[in-house]
């Protein structure tokens, strides 16, 4: 069982509520992967986004400088954005990436939540899904390290064309990220890649069908049928309970009126968080061993071999967020493997 976490770099403020900067959010970021590296936590990932609440834009380069400066964490994506991207580039700074980490890499495709890429890089919305469908059978072919002769309708075709940077240790980890359609379980299934479910809302147990199906269609595929699955879903540590909700709510609050605002929804409110961060919400949020008793139940309920919890949430302060990775790395882990075990 792998413990993870996972940063969209949001923008922060400081002590005085006043909004920090993009660049000392990407340092911060930075301060941060250390962290999580020096306190045992197995896998960071950092999201892409492209909009002024959010300051990494591209995560490969701040996980190439946090590759610089430790030693055993893995370094991902959480998620990339393969629709509106070139594979072949996605894969030469991946393959970068675990060259300057020595081999920690690892990638985690997706079609993203939000949607301002597409208008950015010049991609019609309408093209979502095909542009999606048709990246991933490319890239599926350059993780492998292998000369690539493809052909498909996004780009020009390829015969057996060598990318570089080499892979020191093909294949690349990759993983398929799924919000909750089962045709996108299928799609990761039928490329043999191990599955990302993103729970941000509702109850985790609503997605036991989803690791039911994954695990059927892989057998059905001749597929490896022991391929991991993982979990990413928000959360806050805090030294009680009290203090976790306390100094999330306001952040998280914003974070989702904001984001409701551009979809429609309307407001959180105070008992739809208390719901959510309770034993069968999707929200992680408490004393270490409030969360590690969550996540174990969690990954006993779904079968999974990774965890990861997106620690960011808004404008939540930097000093708070190192706090949370602290706690986590040296409390929750341990308790959750102790649980697990004991299970």
């Amino acid at each position: 069982m792998e413990l993870g976490l996972d940063t969209f770099g949001d923008i922060t403020v400081d002590d005085s509520g006043t909004a920090l900067s993009g660049a000392q959010t990407l340092r911060n970021v930075l301060e941060q992967g250390v962290l999580a590296d020096e306190v045992g936590v197995d896998f960071l990932g950092v999201g892409e986004h492209h909009r002024d609440d959010y300051a990494v834009s591209a995560p490969e380069v701040v996980l190439g400088a946090i590759a610089a400066r430790t030693r055993r964490i893995r370094l991902g994506s959480a998620v990339t954005v393969l629709s509106s991207d070139d594979p072949i580039r996605v894969f030469q700074r991946f393959a970068t990436v675990d060259a300057l980490s020595d081999g920690r890499a690892e990638v985690i495709l997706g079609r993203g939540s939000f949607t301002e890429s597409f208008p950015l890089f010049g991609y019609d919305l309408a093209d979502y899904e095909d542009l999606f469908t048709d990246k991933l059978s490319l890239f599926a072919q350059l993780r492998t390290g292998e000369p690539v002769t493809w052909s498909g309708s996004s780009r020009g075709p390829l015969s057996a064309q060598p990318v570089y940077p080499q892979l020191e240790s093909a294949p690349l980890p990759t993983w398929i990220a799924v919000g909750g359609s089962p045709e996108s379980v299928i799609r990761a299934a039928s490329y043999g890649l191990p599955l990302m479910l993103a729970i941000i809302g509702g109850e985790p147990a609503r997605f036991k069908p989803y690791t039911d199906l994954y695990r059927r269609a892989l057998g059905e595929l001749d597929q490896p049928t022991d391929l991991p699955i993982g979990v990413h879903s928000p959360g806050h540590v805090a030294d009680t309970d009290e203090h976790a909700r306390e100094e999330l709510w306001p952040h998280y609050r914003g974070y989702m009126t904001r984001i409701g605002h551009e979809r429609g929804w309307p407001p959180p409110t105070r008992i739809e968080f208390e719901r959510s961060a309770g034993p069968a919400g999707s929200l992680y949020v408490g004393s270490p061993e409030t969360v590690a008793r969550k996540i174990a139940s969690t990954s006993t309920m779904l079968g999974l071999s990774r965890f990861d919890l997106k620690y960011s949430h808004g404008t939540l302060p930097h000093a708070a967020l190192m706090r949370s990775i602290e706690l986590y790395g040296t409390q929750v882990i341990p308790r959750v493997r102790e649980l697990l075990a004991g299970d």
